[in-house]
């Protein structure tokens, strides 16, 4: 199914032993409850039902003759079980051809899936690239044996998309509340207002509500994970879609079918522009999580191959219990027409019902069809035995073919009844006194009705299925039989049946069977969550690793604290029944429908009265009108030409000529937009760096500002952003992008400065401080403008990003210093890949200290590239930061190809491999190069000098960091690059900016000189030529 996520046919062993597989690809339509008006080709239907029909009536009538067995008192009740199990198999092959709409002939897939599907076959989802990329992450067992240095919890989004209170909430709820015991820290946001607000603030805090404003404006690049709850967020997950989002890894729980209902109609109507958006929404996400085996089936069309389940729901548990409290068994059984005494044996049965399995049933009812009638024609007490069968709908035949079968077998009129998925599922559990599971197809998922009759008080029998034996044992939670021995079906029957009654120990089977049914895989859900979790998230080198899922304390639905909490507030628990686990009306699927198709029909309608306007005609009196019209527009324009020719004018001077047109050359040359024309004359202009269109609400207005895009596709069109691309090709190399980041648009100012920046300070800021609210305000702007205007000494940086620790609820305030909070960002490996790279770019010995020393007086640092300086000094610190990402990278050159990135923990911090480093690089640069360093509040604009000149003189390194220095190795390293002499394969350097030495303003000069001379070579030449033999005219037209 889709590309990975798939369903698998898995055969029994052929005569050699083996297993067949056979693999369904895409688009396998599936229904569990198909609609009456899918099964009307009566002429289809009708011609396999009276086939069958005659042949069983006819096989059993041949047989009914002979009287072999002869069965007294409780073995007519047992024979009758299994009678109902095979008249249960036989009546669903005679309705097979009802689903012939599921598995439509002449459809490729769907003739695969019928030639695949044999008797005791089985149909799996298998999710193979989610269960391929899991094994080679290898989960966090390895990183847990690391020694990490780690100061705040992972940090996980989780965005409702409702927040009611239902089967679906309680589940989240449980899963969340034991996330957080494994150390996760959540923060929680929703899409609307509901009555569980009050729930979810105690595990998450006070729950944002986020407004389609709001949404834009939330940094969702600080957190691990995001989780998605319901279809209803879809307009969220349409935020995250955009760069810098993409890379946040989101998991999308499903637990509504409203979609995968309409998603045959998009298919017949031919919408496939909503097909198209619900396809781009699923395929963002990196796991869409479905609580049940069925639900990819039915979303198979979305599919992306990042399908997953995880089973477990509280569910059905929570529609029994709330049934339960307005409806008695009494009472139903009376409004169905059975009397009180009657044994009501309910036969359930699978879900995915296959074409053509029917052979190997008939041949088991041929042999023991005429036992069965005789033992239904007794009584049992009072009452009688009834058989009801639940399958298919009220409407559609059912009932009608199982009394024709009934009556052909010539049992008692009454005896078998049928109800339909579509009617009062609850009630017709709750009347039985026995459910019987009559399915033998192996299924990967328990059978949710098996579940509910379980919640009811219901004893079950169950075959010997590995997913049921997982669960129930046998003779506790209800009786197993083999499905090979019949007798064992006798068995069971006899175990609840006593004296014409169930048992005392069928009531023990029933009560333990509601206790386990109470809980049933909520902890296989909550380990199933915590497993994915550790192989979907990327865990940053700064943040703590979650616990094992072994020390999840509790395996239970929090039934209690949702009880608790709504008997405090004088609330129920509301009613809830659905067979088809769709949580309430989907709005978002409904108004996305509307949107789209009303568009189109909006597009449809303009195009047809385009079409009819070109194709009305025109007449005579129309040419007629647009002649006359014509003719008197000319003759008003002639005569005020001629009057404008009678009056006198002054043209002017022609130095006032000369200027107007030098002007307007000017403005034609160089089109300024208001930003640009609001700049001139500023002392300071600050650059914000961005990579994606979802950065735009972060963005800043205003002539102190200027965006940066260091992509070209996410250049805002209605700003003078400038686009870094244009000015550093190398940037169209996603490989070089993410290798050094927000870095490379500091590198894109400073290649050809001139062309671009004309004030005398210069910025910078990333978008993320913005969203991490420490971008300067309106009254820092304002203290800062005025401080560089009158610094007059001495160079200076400022900053209001500071470097801090994220301890969050972790609690910690142990100070670290610049080295070790460096250490904490880089996996631990900072300073010595710094030393390395300091020494390799100046070429020290290996006994020399080549780890410059940074104080540990407590002042703060700069982070987040947020900072002003002089534009000479940027200049200068560009040089040296070009020379030092140059020496870093030819350490780890081609580190994706031969060795891994030591600078990284996850895999999306090896893929920005250098960005922590080099984010925290001009602090090195500006403390050891004697600039004065002061920390700006963004909030007051307080100002505070860090790292006085004065306290640092005896540790600062000069001489690595004089200006004479820089440039003569940026003129070596130029000189290289001009020679072709490159250093190594991959050589960064060349591309990070200008390659400019002294060799080549001489070469520039030399090829200026030699044209120079060749001119006047050629002139000479022409003087002389003509002196010699005189001016010659040419001929016309030679």
């Amino acid at each position: 199914m889709g590309r990975s996520s798939s369903m698998e046919v898995l055969s029994p062993p052929d005569d050699s032993g083996g297993l067949g597989f056979q693999s369904i690809r895409d688009r396998f339509r599936f229904k569990r409850n198909t609609h009456p008006e899918h099964h009307r080709n009566h002429s289809e239907e009708g011609g396999d039902y009276r086939s069958d029909r005659h042949w069983r009536g006819r096989s059993i009538s041949h047989r009914g003759g002979r009287k072999v067995f002869s069965f007294k008192g409780t073995y007519l009740f047992y024979g009758a079980v299994v009678f109902a199990v095979i008249l249960f198999i036989v009546a669903s092959i005679v309705l097979q051809s009802s689903i012939t709409s599921i598995l439509r002939p002449g459809r490729d897939s769907s003739r695969s899936v019928r030639l695949g599907l044999k008797f005791g076959s089985s149909l799996k989802f298998i999710p193979h690239r989610l269960l391929r990329r899991f094994t080679n992450r290898g989960g966090l067992d390895l990183l847990r044996k690391d020694n990490r240095i780690a100061v705040r919890f992972p940090r996980l989004a989780v965005i409702l998309g409702n927040m009611e209170k239902n089967p679906s909430s309680l589940m989240l709820f449980t899963v969340m509340k034991n996330l957080q015991q494994l150390g996760y820290v959540l923060k929680m946001y929703a899409v609307g207002d509901g009555q569980a607000y009050s729930l979810w603030e105690q595990i998450g805090g006070r729950v944002t509500i986020l407004h389609p404003e709001r949404t834009a404006a939330v940094d969702w690049s600080i957190y691990e994970g995001i989780i998605v709850d319901s279809l209803e967020a879809k307009e969220v997950i349409s935020s995250l879609m955009q760069e810098p989002f993409c890379s946040v890894p989101l998991i999308w729980i499903i637990h509504e079918d409203t979609l995968a209902k309409r998603l045959p109609v998009y298919k017949e109507m031919g919408w496939e522009h909503v097909l198209a958006e619900w396809r781009v929404a699923f395929r963002r996400a990196d796991v869409v999580v479905f609580p049940d085996f069925s639900l990819p089936i039915l979303y198979s069309v979305l599919d992306s191959g990042n399908f997953f389940v995880i089973p477990g729901s509280p569910v059905e548990v929570w529609a029994a219990e709330s049934y339960t409290k307005s409806h008695s068994k009494y009472q139903l059984k009376k409004e169905n027409e059975f009397h009180k005494d009657d044994l009501v044996v309910l036969i359930l049965g699978s879900s995915f019902l296959y074409n053509k399995l029917y052979w190997d049933y008939a041949v088991a009812m041929h042999t023991i069809g005429p036992l069965l009638i005789k033992f239904t024609m007794k009584k049992v007490g009072s009452g009688q035995v009834k058989f009801a069968f639940l399958c298919g709908n009220s409407t559609s035949g059912y009932n009608d073919a199982l009394q024709e079968i009934s009556s052909h077998l010539g049992l008692p009129h009454g005896s078998v009844r049928h109800y339909g998925m579509d009617g009062d599922v609850n009630g017709v559990l709750l009347m039985a006194d026995v459910v019987l599971y009559g399915s033998y197809q192996d299924e990967q998922g328990f059978p949710p009705l098996l579940i509910r009759a379980m919640s009811f008080g219901i004893p079950i029998i169950a075959p010997d299925l590995p997913v049921i034996k997982n669960y129930v044992i046998d003779g506790v939670h209800g009786l197993i039989f083999r499905k090979s021995r019949l007798d064992s079906l006798m068995r069971a029957f006899s175990l609840l049946i006593s004296r014409r009654k169930l048992s005392k120990f069928a009531h023990v089977v029933a009560s333990s069977g509601k206790l386990l049914a109470k809980n049933m895989m909520a902890s296989d859900c909550i380990g199933g969550y915590a497993k994915l979790l550790e192989n979907v998230l990327h865990f940053p080198a700064d943040a703590l690793l979650p616990n094992p899922i072994s020390q999840v304390e509790k395996h239970a639905w929090e039934w209690n604290f949702f009880r608790t909490e709504m008997e405090q507030r004088g609330r129920e628990i509301p009613y809830f029944s659905n067979m088809n686990n769709s949580i309430g009306k989907s709005s978002i699927v409904y108004a996305l429908e509307k949107e789209l198709t009303s568009f189109d029909n909006k597009r449809n309608i303009a195009e047809n009265d385009s079409q009819i306007q070109t194709q009305e005609r025109i007449t005579q009196l129309d040419w007629d009108v647009l002649e006359e019209l014509e003719g008197s527009e000319e003759y008003e324009r002639r005569e005020l030409e001629e009057l404008d020719e009678r009056m006198e004018k002054t043209s002017g001077s022609w130095d006032e000529i000369y200027r107007n047109a030098r002007k307007a050359e000017k403005l034609k040359s160089s089109e300024r937009d208001e930003g640009e024309l609001e700049r001139t004359g500023q002392s300071l202009c600050i650059y914000e760096i961005y990579s994606g269109r979802g950065a735009w609400p972060f963005l800043h207005s205003g002539s102190l500002y200027r965006g940066l895009s260091l992509s070209t596709r996410a250049r805002r069109s209605t700003s003078d952003d400038v686009n870094a691309v244009d000015r550093l090709s190398v940037l169209n190399d996603t490989y070089y992008l993410d290798l050094i980041c927000e870095l490379w648009g500091m590198f894109a100012i400073a290649n050809r400065v001139d062309d671009v920046h004309k004030t005398p300070w210069i910025g910078f800021q990333s978008w993320r401080a913005a969203g991490r609210k420490v971008s300067l305000s309106a009254e820092a702007e304002k203290v800062l403008e005025e401080t560089i205007l009158a610094e007059s000494q001495g160079d200076v940086i400022y900053f209001w990003a500071r470097l801090k620790p994220d301890v969050g609820d972790r609690g910690g305030n142990e100070m670290l210093t610049f080295w070790s909070f460096c250490d904490l960002l880089n996996f631990g490996h900072c300073r010595a890949a710094f030393m390395d790279a300091f020494r390799r770019m100046y070429d020290l010995p290996s006994h020399v200290e080549a780890l410059p020393p940074m104080p540990e007086d407590g002042g703060h640092w700069s982070a987040l590239h947020s900072w002003v300086m002089p534009t000479p000094s940027f200049l200068e610190f560009v040089m040296f930061s070009r020379i030092f990402a140059d020496s870093l990278d030819s350490l780890n050159n081609n580190f994706s190809k031969t060795k891994p990135c030591v600078l990284g923990s996850s895999e999306l911090e090896k893929k920005h491999c250098y960005c922590r480093m080099l984010e925290l690089l001009v602090n090195v640069w500006a403390y050891h190069s004697a600039r004065k360093m002061v920390y700006i509040d963004p909030n007051s604009g307080l100002i505070e000098e860090q790292h006085p000149v004065e306290q640092r003189k005896e540790f600062m390194w000069s001489k690595y960091f004089n200006f004479t220095l820089l440039k003569s190795m940026d003129g070596d390293l130029a000189e290289a690059a001009d020679d072709n002499d490159f250093q190594g394969e991959g050589w960064l350097w060349p591309l990070t900016g200008e390659v400019h030495w002294q060799g080549i303003y001489e070469r520039e000069r030399e090829e200026r000189y030699r044209q120079k001379m060749d001119k006047k070579r050629k002139t000479k030449e022409k003087l002389y030529l003509r002196h010699k033999f005189g001016y010659s005219q040419r001929t016309l037209g030679g």
